[in-house]
């Protein structure tokens, strides 16, 4: 259809077909991802991406072959359920065990009615051991990835296309031509994927970059800014308790101008790994900031007051009870703290944040070094 009526070459329209059914797929996860992230359902990334890609390109290779199944062209979908494999075995990185693919390989031989060929059953063996190998080297081979992938798949595509060859009597001419397409195919689908996980990680380390304090390595204002509104208006809607406690380092100055400015960075860095430690140790959905220069935040969702208690001592006695070494000195720090709960008479995170702090305030004004919770 496409030469006879557009004059357009199948070859080219099978490249924006595949390059097409990858974009999709793209699109399709990062909207999976922040639909889960808006119902609050936290899944690792890695286990989303290869358990969407797995289910999303079995569906790709059943449903394009069920329009050809079992008919004498059926050989013709080839290069594009090969590029499914690939992508899921080298882009996506989804490693299965080979017993698994036996049930899939053989509902495929039978939807296709090639149960009776030993061509079929040749074709599925290599099959699977084209996905392990190149799934291996993948996971492994950090020299070279463009040559180890283009030589694998140039092999094994070969091996795939000669028993295509021999079951339904090709000619060698049609052999070479799929082949040749498979491995331009497959070129164009390392360069096009390389690009976007390129562009994709460059947004990750900006997003990180904006969001992290440089110092400190902790989220920063901004990120903070962002939480406390979504944090807010999700506890506002579903009557969920929501508790701050805010503290900066007492004396933060005199530190800076007793002992230098990179002896009040160390003293930060120290600060935020122990509180993070602390943190760790007790509930990691409970978020650090850095807020300010010696202030921090410390947002605890699913909170009431009473239930923050054992985290905030346990990080004013870790903090007030460590000195930092600094070269051959011991700065010895504390911390004075204000912590409170969201009240049902907030009607923005202001007044939040505006409560909390007042409470830091009466620790700082009341002798310093001291939590006021209330």
């Amino acid at each position: 259809m496409t030469w006879s009526v557009w004059r357009v070459s199948p070859f080219i329209t099978s490249i924006f077909f595949i390059l097409g059914i990858f974009t999709l797929y793209e699109v399709l996860y990062e909207a999976l991802k922040d639909f889960l992230k808006t119902k609050n359902f936290t899944i690792d990334d890695d286990c989303l991406n290869a358990w969407f890609g797995l289910i999303y390109m079995l569906i790709f290779i059943f449903g394009i072959q069920t329009t050809v199944a079992g008919t004498s062209i059926s050989w013709q979908f080839m290069n594009f359920q090969l590029m499914g494999v690939v992508f899921c075995a080298y882009f996506l990185n989804i490693k299965v065990p080979y017993y698994y693919f036996i049930p899939v390989l053989l509902v495929f031989m039978y939807l296709n009615g090639s149960l009776g060929y030993w061509e079929s059953w040749l074709h599925g063996i290599v099959l699977i051991t084209f996905y392990v190998v190149l799934n291996y080297f993948r996971r492994r081979q950090k020299l070279h990835p463009f040559v180890y992938y283009n030589v694998t798949g140039m092999l094994f595509g070969a091996l795939l296309w000669l028993f295509m060859k021999i079951k339904f009597n090709l000619p060698w001419t049609t052999y070479f031509e799929e082949w040749i397409y498979f491995v331009i195919f497959q070129v164009l689908l390392y360069s096009y994927v390389t690009m976007i996980l390129r562009d994709s990680e460059l947004k990750v380390r900006l997003t990180e970059f904006a969001n992290h304090d440089a110092l400190t390595k902790t989220q920063n204002f901004a990120a903070y800014t962002s939480e406390i509104k979504h944090s807010f208006s999700e506890s506002k809607e579903n009557q969920l308790t929501l508790s701050m406690m805010m503290f900066d380092i007492d004396h933060f100055k005199q530190v800076n101008d007793t002992y230098g400015h990179l002896a009040g960075d160390e003293v930060l860095r120290h600060t935020a790994s122990v509180v993070q430690t602390v943190i760790d140790e007790n509930d990691p959905s409970v978020k650090l900031y850095r807020t300010g220069g010696e202030e921090f935040n410390i947002l605890f969702p699913g909170y009431d007051l009473p239930s923050t208690e054992k985290i905030v001592n346990q990080i004013f006695m870790a903090v007030n009870h460590l000195p930092v070494d600094v070269g051959t000195k011991k700065i010895s720090i504390s911390i004075s703290v204000g912590v409170s709960m969201m009240s049902k008479k907030d009607v923005d995170p202001n007044d939040f944040y505006v409560r909390v702090d007042h409470n830091l305030y009466h620790s700082k004004k009341n002798g310093r070094s001291q939590i006021t919770s209330e």
